[in-house]
């Protein structure tokens, strides 16, 4: 079993990661921890728990983490998510509730009491839980098994010409946690674009009987008419899930070795992440990229875990 702690601004794409972090059999749900991101912090957690619900996640704790990015304003991102975050879906008032802890303590505290190198910690929202949990316990690093993230684009961005909507929010919070010396697999636009959810694959999520199954067709149905009115696109990207999907079974994704660092001070490209493909790689690199996505697998790991759960 693969353990891993879902650090997540639920999101329409963070839900679906959610269903297939539950319902796969290799993963291990540690906990949930929500960010600012798609919407305000109040928002994203209520929707994790409504997630929660559909799916009955139970003995899963579900943790609010930081409220703000740490040093810029909040920014989300209602052009995509709608004013709930997960506009589309009626969503359950939730009978469960937040664990007590703040995220960045309850990751912590997970990290340091088990065996080091057996969590993974899967961020795709900003990454602002995971670097305020590495200034207040740098022992982390050296425990974690590796950072996989959906975030960036090493020639891609979403929210700029450059830069990639997590990354761009609390770009300070990205440079902390590419410079400490842990994995990072960097799941960014350009695998996550080639993860569209087109007709074929909506017409076989259709055919598969459960309530988290009819509640992903809602999710797409709204995220899809928004990537067309925001961004173009005539099927919506599911960016989130491939980064769980990644840990699940990394040939899903090709992956290349390069060096990535965030840019801080750029007028134009703030929060780009930027990618060295020059020869040759250093050999102690400790970040990689991922490039080329195996769409049936991908989509495949989804339809199974839909049909688990249900």
């Amino acid at each position: 079993m693969k353990k891993i702690i879902l650090d997540c601004d639920p999101g329409h794409d963070d839900a679906i990661a959610i269903l297939l972090a539950h319902g796969n059999p290799e993963i291990d749900l540690l906990a949930i921890t929500t960010v600012v991101g798609n919407q305000t912090l109040e928002k994203v957690s209520r929707n994790a728990l409504a997630v929660a619900e559909i799916a009955n996640i139970i003995g899963v704790p579900i943790a609010k983490g930081c409220v703000r990015p740490l040093v810029r304003e909040v920014e989300v991102a209602p052009n995509i998510h709608g004013e709930s975050g997960m506009d589309g879906p009626v969503l359950p008032e939730p009978t469960l509730t937040l664990d007590p802890r703040h995220a960045v303590d309850l990751i912590i505290e997970l990290v340091m009491s088990h065996p080091a190198k057996t969590i993974t910690l899967v961020p795709t929202g900003g990454l602002t839980n995971i670097a305020m949990a590495v200034r207040k316990e740098p022992r982390i690093v050296e425990r974690v098994k590796e950072v996989v993230l959906m975030g960036g684009g090493y020639h891609t961005g979403n929210w700029s010409a450059v830069a990639e909507f997590n990354i761009k929010i609390d770009p300070e919070a990205a440079h902390i946690v590419f410079n400490e010396k842990w994995k990072v697999t960097m799941v960014g636009l350009d695998l996550t674009h080639q993860a569209l959810a087109t007709p074929d694959v909506v017409e076989k999520i259709a055919q598969i009987p459960t309530k988290p199954a009819k509640f992903v067709l809602e999710l797409l149905e709204f995220f899809g008419k928004m990537y067309k009115q925001a961004q173009g696109f005539d099927y919506p990207p599911v960016h989130d899930p491939c980064a769980v999907a990644y840990v699940i079974d990394p040939s899903v994704c090709t992956t290349k070795a390069v060096p990535v660092n965030i840019e801080l001070t750029g007028t134009h490209t703030l929060g780009m992440t930027v990618a060295d493909f020059r020869y040759p790689i250093p050999e102690n690199c400790h970040t990689q990229v991922a490039m080329k996505l195996d769409k049936d697998k991908f989509w495949g790991l989804i339809y199974d875990a839909l049909k688990r759960i249900g």
